[in-house]
């Protein structure tokens, strides 16, 4: 009887999703690449982000899978690597912030975490 009351418990827990909440609006990421912690700042409207990044701007396409979940595509790559797609799936929420994984569309071996934070609607 314990084991199935635990198992209850375990099904009835999941986390906090008010993914829409985050479809638009201006965001900071912060990364660490090759020992310095970087931040960008975006702005996204639903069907579409812009990045500020390493004073550089970037635009890319924006299209939602469902509430949670969304490919993202630079719409000017300047490589064969910024043309790939990434596949973004928001995990958790809390207050002004989300945690989510990523990889390029393709690619499930490579996923990454991060967290953002959004600053303002």
């Amino acid at each position: 009887m314990p084991a199935l009351l635990l198992l209850f418990l375990i099904s009835c827990f999941s986390p906090e999703r008010n993914c829409t909440d985050f479809h638009t609006g201006t965001f900071s990421f912060t990364s660490v690449v090759l020992g310095d912690t970087l931040t960008s700042t975006f702005v996204r409207n639903d069907s579409i982000e812009v990045d500020y990044y390493l004073n550089r701007t970037d635009t890319a396409s924006v299209r939602w899978l469902n509430d949670c979940e969304c490919i993202v595509k630079k719409l000017h790559p300047l490589s064969f690597q910024e043309s790939k797609a990434v596949h973004m799936k928001i995990l958790t929420t809390k207050e002004n912030t989300y945690t989510f994984e990523y990889n390029l569309v393709g690619d499930n071996k490579n996923k990454q975490r991060g967290r953002v934070t959004k600053l303002s609607n």
